[in-house]
């Protein structure tokens, strides 16, 4: 697919002399593990840092640890909560001066200088840089992908995800260890922590917003690929990323699962995407069977249409931000 002339001029714009970093870190009802996110990116970077907080709609103590904390150079207090897309928006709104922007989840905690390590290899046709993710006990996750096809989709039913992501070919999730031990590009990888290149960001465009949950970290960087940049594995850059709940909950589950179809049918059309549903769901029929709840969720969602709406919660109505710091 040849690129727009707007995004080729972008695609090639030097951004390899990066001062400023902005980090957007996005909470809901996220206190207990707020402190530790912030307090890492007091020595994340020896580069210029700006950091804003945006609250969806928290009923915890989260603007008000975000507040006090002095990395923070702004809360947003949003009043609803319109999704994990939303806030990054909102975020990045805020950040409009800064030449990288991270985007950070709250249960993450930076080590030492891996903003640097990112910012370092970012710039030029490398949109986006992504760091290794540890768990608290220190062993690397496995947080990067490939683009989903309908072939990796079955090989992920038929062989299971670590049999199948040794498999380029069959495999979606990256499982060879091997894999972590060197930079090298990548087709998408975990929205746990990630950072973009101004470019990048003005080339690509906004999160979508409709995904509220789930993939929306997915289109980001499968658009990033669409607008000619590449996005680079550092394994240097570590990240400890405490982990969400959504293989135990299972309207979560069943969202993640319905995102990953519904995104698929977006790029690829009504037909293709008919047979990549097809094949996730008797993935998941499959793991029902064996007595996972959160997959029995997932396949009445997909199967439902009225049980797939009520996964997300209803559009907010538009509010104004309330920002508890400057803005």
């Amino acid at each position: 697919m040849q690129m727009p002339d707007s995004r080729r001029r972008h695609a090639g714009r030097d951004d390899s002399s990066i001062t400023s970093i902005g980090v957007v870190v996005v909470t809901h009802c996220s206190a207990p593990v707020l402190t530790a996110c912030l307090d890492s990116l007091q020595t994340a970077s020896r580069r210029s840092l700006r950091c804003v907080v945006v609250d969806n709609d928290s009923d915890d103590d989260s603007v008000a640890i975000a507040s006090d904390h002095p990395v923070v150079d702004d809360v947003v207090a949003t009043g609803v909560n319109a999704g994990y897309a939303a806030g990054v928006n909102r975020g990045i709104e805020h950040l409009a001066d800064a030449d990288a922007v991270v985007v950070l989840n709250p249960d993450c905690r930076v080590a030492p200088g891996a903003l640097d390590h990112l910012a370092d290899r970012l710039g030029g046709t490398v949109g986006v840089t992504v760091p290794r993710l540890v768990t608290t006990e220190g062993a690397t996750s496995w947080s990067l992908y490939r683009r989903p096809t309908i072939r990796r989709a079955l090989g992920d039913a038929v062989l299971g995800t670590r049999r199948a992501g040794r498999r380029p070919s069959w495999g979606e999730q990256e499982t060879r260890p091997e894999s972590y031990l060197a930079s090298h590009p990548v087709d998408w990888a975990s929205g746990a922590a990630l950072m973009i290149s101004r470019a990048c960001l003005e080339a690509t465009g906004a999160w979508d917003e409709s995904y509220f949950l789930y993939s929306e970290e997915t289109d980001f960087c499968l658009r990033t690929g669409d607008a000619g940049f590449r996005i680079v594995y550092v394994p240097e850059a570590v990240v400890t990323h405490i982990g969400g709940d959504s293989p135990h909950s299972d309207r979560l589950w069943s969202l993640l699962v319905v995102n990953k179809v519904r995104l698929y049918r977006r790029r690829h059309g009504r037909v293709a995407g008919a047979v990549y549903g097809v094949v996730v769901t008797a993935n998941e029929a499959l793991r029902a069977l064996s007595g996972r709840r959160p997959s029995r969720a997932a396949v009445a969602a997909l199967l439902w249409p009225p049980r797939r709406r009520r996964l997300r919660p209803p559009r907010p109505p538009t509010t104004p931000d309330r920002p508890h710091r400057r803005t």
